[in-house]
């Protein structure tokens, strides 16, 4: 039996408004085992978590409610062939709506030169109303027909959206004209006489879906944009990889036939078919689109390349590590995907709005007929002012105002190598008062070398070495790789001990030759008994940093120095970041004076030296406490995982551990430190532009609908207006997605 999944996504089709994703959302929640329903009108997506989902009793309620819906598949080869499919529908309704577009202005625009006069009061209409009637019926037609079905659609599903409205207002002031001319209220044959013109309003139906359509194409173009930097990154991954056999020979095959451990080549000009290691050759690669690092990076044996990114000048001969929906591009763009599809705090508000906002419209236009009717106007005054009220109303600015902004923001954010997890991460993001940072692989490069070695009691440097490196070959640290390496530099014969476990912040412990080997701090050699003071007072060379002590069974072998260099920009982050107000504090498991001496090159303001994993905890707890809630940590190593989860803000670098990025809130593609202040100033746009777009489209309907009800606006500014709302909000969000790191010059 096929397991049920608990997590669904699909395409959706035919929704217009925030009317329309509200009622997919109501529908979706009320079906079984629905735990949360999620629809994005830009991304034209709606994500379905719950409990033993079954697609196609969903994708049925969707249909039931007037909208189409096609299932995702999991695998990242199928989401790549959905956002294809997805984008080529896009381009398909553009240029559909471009094409009713200019029909549609071809036709208005004899109207509304011919009614000119008549408008400006400067004379009689030069046009007569049977012409006027013959083209507003072509307009009708060609746009008119797609709001009806849009609208017929809405209602037989159980909703009302913008489509609705327009059409309403658009088919009342129709076919009252026609009414009009048909019935003989002046003589039709009369051609240019002003008293039938004054009472026809062809020219608000026609002119009202132009620029309502205008306002759709416009809209389409710029919610094209605003998401491409998803569909950029579905395109990084190559379709074919040149595999090569075990007898040499090389072959093209579909990159969904790649499996872990088979070798490829990568020649000049092509992109990474999957995440390995390069196995032979030398080149630069292009990781723009994948880290945001716009230089070329030297790639060599023994580097990870990315799938995705293109190899510019050497052949690469490399060992396949991850493929398909395991690459770092997939998770990437899984990540992009989730924080696109999420809910502000404020769209709660917008929703509970848009979900009656139709049916309130409605009720406001016929109260304004009644109204005007029973302040003694006549019905077609009545009429006129209730239907620009039907006109004017338009839940797509509010139904727009967050899903495109949050889109263009984590698009940008994605492309300057800042990966936000979710919606809530923007929010938390913006008031971040305190930043708390890992010291080993964060602020350092993370690549440690040894400087010195202190034997004691005899022990020669080549023994101490060799004895720290038994230990260090099972170990995954910066620190145990850079003792191993320096005993193979050395020419040191090696022997992995056994029985080899790790204590968690303090170091290894092991048997080897007979005897219990530790190598760690001086605190774990202290716990465990032995007496490090025969090294008497050690005194590290300058740079030397990290204090490595080694010991078997209760005696005391020596120290091995380690030096690590800080990241590049560190310090001008760090002082960018404390320019801001924000309190910059080391919390690491490395000892005083290590700590001290890299906290004054990167400009760190607060130093807290010798933690363990859970005392890294509480001083992120503490942290939180004294700041109101509002403290970020950086990290990047399995004992950073816990650190990074229990912060309001957790930002991982991509290069450290899978755990800790699987903690982050935030996951920064490259290490580079400037990074982190760029994530804060992204978050803070997006929110701003959020917020920018809700307003606007909070006010206009405030300060329109009221105008439109008391006569002042008529229907051909009310559509005008309507368009620019929704364009407006758009365009504003397009605006974002322009957004890059603003680094200051070195």
């Amino acid at each position: 039996m096929t397991a049920k999944p608990a997590h669904v996504t699909f395409d959706i089709t035919g929704m217009t408004c925030a009317s329309c994703s509200a009622r997919i959302e109501k529908v979706l929640s009320r079906q079984p085992g629905v735990s949360d329903a999620r629809v994005n009108l830009a991304l034209e997506r709606a994500d379905i978590d719950g409990d033993s989902l079954d697609p196609a009793t969903l994708a049925d309620a969707i249909a039931r409610a007037g909208f189409g819906a096609v299932l995702r598949r999991d695998d990242f080869a199928a989401h790549r062939e959905a956002d294809e499919a997805q984008a080529a529908s896009r381009r398909a309704e553009e240029r559909q709506t471009l094409v009713r577009l200019v029909i549609s202005a071809a036709l208005t625009l004899p109207i509304v030169i011919g009614m000119l006069p008549m408008m400006t009061g400067l004379g009689e209409a030069w046009i007569s109303p049977l012409w006027q009637a013959v083209l507003a019926t072509g307009v009708m037609a060609v746009s008119g027909s797609r709001f009806w079905r849009e609208a017929t659609g809405a209602l037989r599903g159980g909703s009302a959206n913008m489509a609705v409205l327009v059409s309403l207002g658009t088919g009342v002031a129709y076919l009252w004209s026609m009414w009009v001319m048909l019935s003989g209220w002046a003589d039709p044959h009369a051609g240019h006489g002003s008293d039938m013109a004054s009472h026809l309003h062809f020219e608000a139906a026609a002119v009202v879906l132009t620029l309502i359509m205008l306002g759709k194409y416009l809209e389409t173009r710029a919610k094209s944009g605003a998401a491409g930097a998803l569909r950029a990154l579905g395109r990084l991954q190559p379709d074919t990889a040149e595999q090569k056999t075990a007898d040499g020979a090389v072959r093209t095959i579909p990159v969904e036939q790649l499996v872990a451990g088979d070798t490829i080549l990568i020649r000049p000009g092509a992109r990474v078919a999957a995440d390995g290691v390069i196995l032979t050759g030398q080149s630069s690669l292009d990781e723009a689109m994948v880290t945001g690092e716009s230089m070329l990076v030297a790639r060599g044996p023994g580097d990870l390349v990315i799938t995705g990114t293109t190899n510019t000048d050497g052949v690469l001969e490399v060992e396949v590590r991850a493929v398909g929906a395991d690459t770092r591009l997939a998770r990437m763009t899984r990540l992009v995907e989730e924080a696109q599809s999420g809910h502000a705090p404020v769209q709660k508000l917008v929703d509970r709005i848009s979900a009656v906002f139709v049916p309130v419209i409605l009720v406001i236009a016929l109260a304004t007929l009644a109204g005007w009717m029973l302040a003694g106007s006549d019905f077609e005054t009545a009429m006129v002012a209730s239907v620009a009220v039907l006109v004017i109303a338009c839940p797509c600015a509010l139904g727009l105002a967050t899903p495109t902004a949050l889109v263009a923001g984590t698009g940008a954010a994605a492309k300057a190598g800042i990966l936000i997890r979710d919606i809530e991460t923007l929010e938390r993001a913006t008031d971040i008062r305190a930043i708390a940072f890992d010291k080993t692989g964060t602020l350092t490069m993370g690549a440690p070398e040894v400087s010195w070695l202190y034997p004691v009691g005899g022990v020669s440097d080549t023994d101490l070495l060799r004895l720290a490196a038994a230990l260090e070959t099972a170990s995954e640290h910066p620190l145990g790789r850079a003792i191993v390496s320096r005993a193979q530099a050395d020419g040191v014969r090696v022997l992995p001990a056994t029985a080899i476990r790790a204590i968690p912040g303090r170091g290894l412990e092991g048997m080897h030759e007979g005897a219990t080997l530790r190598v760690g701090s001086e605190r774990f050699l202290i716990e465990a008994g032995i007496d490090t003071s025969r090294a008497g007072a050690v005194t590290a060379p300058e740079g030397s940093g990290t204090l490595a002590w080694v010991a078997a069974d209760d005696r005391l072998l020596g120290v091995i120095g380690l030096a690590d260099q800080i990241r590049p920009h560190a310090s001008q982050a760090l002082a960018d970041l404390s320019a801001r107000g924000l309190a910059t504090i080391m919390l690491t498991g490395d000892n005083e004076a290590a700590a001290r001496t890299i906290a004054r090159e990167a400009n760190v303001s607060d130093v807290r030296a010798g933690l363990l994993p859970g005392e890294k905890l509480d001083a992120i707890r503490e942290l939180a406490k004294s700041t109101g809630g509002h403290v970020a940590f950086v990290g990047d190593g399995l004992n950073d995982a816990p650190a990074l989860a229990a912060a309001n803000l957790g930002i991982a670098m991509a290069g450290g551990a899978d755990a800790a990025r699987e903690a982050a809130a935030i996951t920064l593609m490259r290490p580079d430190l400037r990074l982190v202040a760029a994530a804060l100033d992204v978050a803070a746009k997006t929110r701003r532009t959020i917020r920018q777009n809700l307003g606007w489209a909070f006010v206009y309907n405030l300060i329109g609908i009221p105008l439109a009800a008391f006569g002042i606006l008529p229907p051909v500014f009310a559509g005008a207006a309507m368009a620019f709302s929704s364009v407006s909000v758009v365009t504003n969000s397009a605006l974002m997605a322009r957004w890059k790191p603003n680094f200051p010059k070195d």
